[in-house]
């Protein structure tokens, strides 16, 4: 069933590539170098925090200024948030929770069996599209692909006897490169960014702005055609250039713990099928429960239950944990592979032992990104391109590409999309709209260059946790491992996706729900 790969990337690719990836591993382990650019932080917030900055921080509404984090009361604050910085670390809680009910469904062999059955029926020429198609969807449930989609993928890949980097990378690609993509479904990103749009928009010295509302769906037709963009580019650069590449990559990890593809048992097809009806069971009455206008579920101020404020969007890794759980418990019983409550307790102690390693970088992570944040240094990094940007007074055309840029370099070192755009748009969407570009329109091209650059940079907060999936099946994987995988994908997204921007732009093909090109907006 080996989805043969043709060909080999171009020699001087491959050479640039290898250069990346030796280079990147000579770096310390992610949990020193993080440790280590912590420290640089300190050193350059006090050497900087005696500079005045005429630049005015839009969260505050003052002067810009760099905080000397070591500032006897400033590393006294830093120590004493320390524990409470690496507890509240957003990804730590939703990967471990989700892991919960992922290693009872592993333990247990569903997900083996699942993937299976459904490789038996899938053609092998569609994986690679199908695989990054779903890391896409997976938006609907916030963060879930990170810890859902892209390790099934490697196995997935695997099992296909296929080399399973390249299944991390095609997923990788699908949910962190295509980020800002949006199958047909809205995700919670979309309310988020339109909000932060329409309040740095009414910063406009036009009167009218001052009473303009943004569409959370503004950019909605351009995210869901982007998907189809995002799905061609991941499926050839994995099936022409990463796979082939990876051929020298030999797949060390346990043989204990790696998938194979066998045919299905009696028993697992039995337990497959119970396990298969546990979880549309547990689907239906998830359904019946949001239905009703009035459903706990629902968003307390709209009703609305794709709004980041509804409990179910915020239940989304608890969901994953739940529907995860059941099935994995009920094949266990009925395939026999689970004899009682302590093995389905031990499924769980299992994947809790595989996070030791991510446990430890995320704590690291955790400190270089709280103080980054507190030192205002991301902050002026993202003030200064976007001025720059505009004194340099492009065409527009070009200046949209400009903005893909900044916004593609920026996040090299702001991870939170949010905070980016909050920092990026009370410059550049009131700047914009007095050149006559529609708020819309900037906002669509800053979310092709976050989506862009989210796969290569190591301040993701994901980034460790794919490391860690990766050395399962590649023991020397390393961070320059994984930038060298990811840069091909990156790279050709922001050139192909900025052009698609600018030719949907050109054709005056609508962006979205309620959203123009142009400001004022033209009948």
């Amino acid at each position: 069933m080996t989805a043969p790969t043709t060909g080999s990337p171009p020699r001087g690719l491959n050479r640039i590539l290898n250069f990346i990836e030796v280079a990147g591993n000579r770096l310390p382990d992610p949990a020193i170098l993080f440790a280590l650019l912590l420290a640089v932080v300190w050193a350059t917030s006090w050497a900087m925090s005696g500079l005045v900055f005429d630049d005015i921080d839009p969260r505050t509404g003052q002067a810009l200024e760099i905080r000397n984090l070591l500032a006897p009361t400033a590393l006294t604050d830093f120590m004493a948030k320390m524990v409470n910085t690496f507890v509240t670390f957003p990804p730590l809680g939703v990967v471990l929770v989700a892991m919960l009910g992922l290693g009872v469904a592993e333990y247990t062999g569903f997900i083996n069996a699942g993937l299976r059955k459904i490789l038996a029926v899938t053609p092998m020429f569609l994986l690679t599209p199908v695989l990054i198609g779903v890391g896409i969807l997976s938006h609907i449930a916030v963060d879930a692909g990170y810890v859902l989609v892209i390790p099934l993928g490697a196995v997935i890949f695997y099992a296909a006897g296929r080399h399973p980097l390249a299944g991390i990378a095609a997923a990788f690609a699908g949910v962190s490169g295509g980020f800002s993509c949006t199958f047909f479904v809205p995700s919670s990103l979309d309310p988020l960014l339109a909000g932060l749009t329409q309040v740095a928009a009414r910063l406009s010295s036009d009167p009218a702005a001052a009473s303009i509302v943004i569409n959370p769906l503004n950019n909605y037709y351009f995210t869901t055609a982007s998907t189809f963009l995002v799905i061609l580019v991941g499926w050839f650069l994995t099936d022409k250039v990463i796979e082939p590449r990876l051929k020298k990559s030999p797949v060390d990890g346990d043989p204990a713990g790696l998938p194979k593809m066998e045919p299905l048992q009696p028993n697992e097809i039995k337990g497959l099928r119970w396990a298969g009806i546990a979880m549309l069971l547990s689907l239906a009455l998830l359904i019946l429960s949001f239905m009703p206008e009035g459903s706990a579920w629902r968003a307390p101020d709209t009703r609305e239950l794709t709004h980041s404020s509804a409990p179910l969007m915020q239940s989304i890794v608890a969901l994953i944990f739940i529907f995860f759980l059941i099935p994995g418990v009920v094949y266990g019983y009925v395939a026999g592979t689970a004899k009682n409550h302590r093995d389905i307790v031990k499924g769980m102690s299992h994947a809790m032992s595989g996070m030791g390693y991510y446990i430890v970088m995320a704590f690291f992570c955790a400190q270089f990104i709280y103080a980054f944040g507190q030192s205002n240094l991301g902050a002026l990094i993202a003030l200064k391109g976007a001025l720059w940007l505009r004194e340099m007074a492009f065409p527009l055309g070009v200046t949209m590409a400009g903005i893909v840029i900044l916004s593609a370099t920026v996040n090299l070192f702001i991870g939170s999309a949010s905070a980016k755009w909050a920092l990026i748009a009370a410059v550049m969407v009131p700047m914009l709209m007095e050149l006559g570009v529609s708020p819309d329109m900037t906002q669509a091209a800053y979310r092709v260059g976050d989506s862009s650059t989210n796969i290569i940079t190591p301040l993701l907060p994901y980034f460790p946790l794919i490391i860690v999936f990766c050395r399962k099946y590649v023991q020397s994987t390393g961070i320059g491992t994984l930038i060298a995988l990811m840069l091909p994908y990156s790279l050709s997204l922001i050139v192909l996706w900025t052009l698609f921007l600018l030719g949907f732009w050109a054709l005056g093909l609508p962006l979205g729900i309620g959203s123009t090109y142009t400001y004022p907006a033209v009948p």
